[in-house]
């Protein structure tokens, strides 16, 4: 790879934004240069009504192996570590608050906050080769913030197990757990990866959007207060002029005629 090669690759096609990270030598590894052009583009998607679904794929034989453990230890100290993980942290943030679902596309390895970043996705399509792990404590290093996405995407137990191990997970246990969405061959991966994500671009995309954010929101809630905001959510959806539109051409059995879904219109 050139040295004048970009760290991350954009390509825009039916609404999908397939982003790929393109560090393959160091098997993608989270530099700071590589977190910096994926959180301009999510910021850049966030305000694009063309966009309305983003693929996060990877280059060469890994998906993403973590962090750049080489760059930052080249600039060591607690000041500059915390802000490594922050400018990570930050951008895991940025995916779930994100209108536009995010599907991870994982061909190989996914270690450490390479498995916190599929874990910040939204939806997980999986090559059968795939592997999974949290595996800092391999290094003496506990994966703590990966920890906060992987926790909410499995189960507890299984979030230990990865955890306190730094075991790697294959594909099919990945989906067991809860990490995974679809696992397919390897020659069928971007097949399936396409077909998801254009379905998922059919949808309303206002309802898309309102129902990702209600979805993390009402997670961290209480029963009552999760059912609460949720109502409130649903009403608000429910009066929006497309989502009436849709409900009319359910009722009078014919396709609906969106209005407001197209670039350049409002909600």
């Amino acid at each position: 790879m050139s040295v004048d090669e970009p760290v991350l690759l954009r390509r825009d096609e039916d609404g999908i934004a397939w982003l790929t990270l393109n560090r393959p030598a160091q098997r993608n590894a989270l530099s700071s240069a590589l977190l910096t052009a994926l959180q301009g583009q999510i910021d850049a998607i966030a305000k694009d009504r063309t966009i309305k679904v983003v693929v996060i794929a990877g280059n060469g034989v890994g998906f993403c192996a973590g962090h750049d453990l080489r760059e930052m230890r080249a600039n060591p100290g607690r000041q500059a570590y915390e802000a490594a993980f922050a400018h990570s942290s930050r951008l895991m943030i940025a995916l779930t608050r994100l209108p536009q679902p995010v599907i991870a596309r994982v061909h190989g390895i996914a270690a450490a906050a390479g498995c916190q970043l599929v874990a910040s996705c939204d939806l997980v399509v999986a090559s059968s080769a795939a592997r999974f792990a949290v595996n800092g404590v391999n290094i003496g290093l506990f994966c703590s913030t990966p920890m906060v996405a992987l926790t909410r995407a499995v189960g507890r137990k299984a979030a230990m197990e990865m955890l306190m191990t730094g075991d790697f997970v294959d594909a099919a246990q990945a989906k067991a757990i809860g990490l995974v969405n679809r696992v397919v061959a390897p020659e069928q991966l971007d097949a399936e990866v396409t077909a998801l994500a254009r379905q998922i671009a059919q949808k309303l995309t206002l309802a898309v959007a309102i129902g990702k954010e209600a979805f993390y929101r009402q997670a961290e809630l209480g029963l009552e207060a999760a059912y609460a905001y949720t109502t409130d959510v649903m009403a608000k959806n429910m009066a929006a002029r497309d989502t009436e539109e849709g409900v009319d051409a359910f009722l009078e059995k014919r396709p609906p005629r969106w209005r407001h879904d197209r670039a350049g219109d409002g909600p």
